[in-house]
């Protein structure tokens, strides 16, 4: 299983923060981090070693408009998911919400299955865009676009759509292995003519081409009988 994803749930009412947050983690999906205000929220989603993958916003902050946070965020260039939370639902309200660059509006109260199919809904459009980012070792990485690009060296690595699916996964793993066959039925599904062999191949293919020294793997590395990512290995190459 990948692990869990960086959420921020930005709202005043610290009961339903709290409430969302545990229920959120509960699965270990996501990592949730919570906001009371929209300058917390600003610092946060800003902060240059801070990571979110989806931001939950309420819409009636204490020291301003969730919508006028979305619109900020967005000119500064904030490209993840951003659901609104409100107790408006008008069709004015909606929109208003869309037009400030959020992706989805749910009305309070609301239902934890319908925001946690939304939330993912949003997350599997944002991971096949092409805002989509990772940042593994001294790497940009692209999926959408197949690419890693390094930029100390101004060097672009192209992968293969199965190298690119690989590397992805264990990025989600949040630097825990990932067992031979688990990676491979998430990569190539249940498909009983692919081997592990097939999914070592490829290991062997994606280490020449993003390690300094394959010989001595930094950063896709063997273990737990099956391989670990460790995105921060190698970040001050160059």
């Amino acid at each position: 299983m990948a692990g869990p994803r960086p959420l921020l749930i930005v709202d005043d009412d610290a009961a339903l923060r709290a409430t969302l947050a545990e229920q959120l983690s509960l699965d270990g999906e996501f990592e949730p981090v919570e906001a009371a205000t929209a300058e917390e929220a600003e610092q946060l989603l800003t902060g240059a070693t801070n990571r979110f993958d989806a931001v939950l916003l309420d819409i009636g902050l204490p020291d301003g408009d969730g919508r006028e946070l979305c619109t900020r965020l967005r000119r500064q260039g904030l490209k993840i998911p951003v659901i609104m939370l409100t107790g408006q639902d008008a069709e004015q309200d909606v929109v208003r919400g869309l037009d400030a660059g959020a992706n989805d509006y749910i009305a309070k109260p609301f239902r934890l299955n319908e925001l946690l199919a939304r939330l993912r809904a949003q997350l599997r459009v944002f991971d096949n865009s092409e805002d989509a980012v990772f940042l593994v070792g001294p790497y940009v990485f692209r999926p959408s676009a197949k690419l890693l690009l390094e930029q100390a060296r101004n060097r672009k690595i192209r992968l293969t759509e199965k190298e690119s699916a690989i590397l992805k996964y264990l990025y989600r793993a949040g630097g825990k292995p990932v067992g031979r066959q688990i990676l491979l039925n998430e990569v190539w599904g249940y498909n009983s003519a692919v081997t592990t062999h097939t999914l070592e191949t490829h290991i062997y293919r994606l280490r020449q081409k993003i390690e300094p020294d394959p010989t001595n793997a930094r950063l896709l590395l063997t273990e737990g009988g099956g391989y670990r990512l460790d995105p921060a290995a190698g970040t001050a190459a160059g």
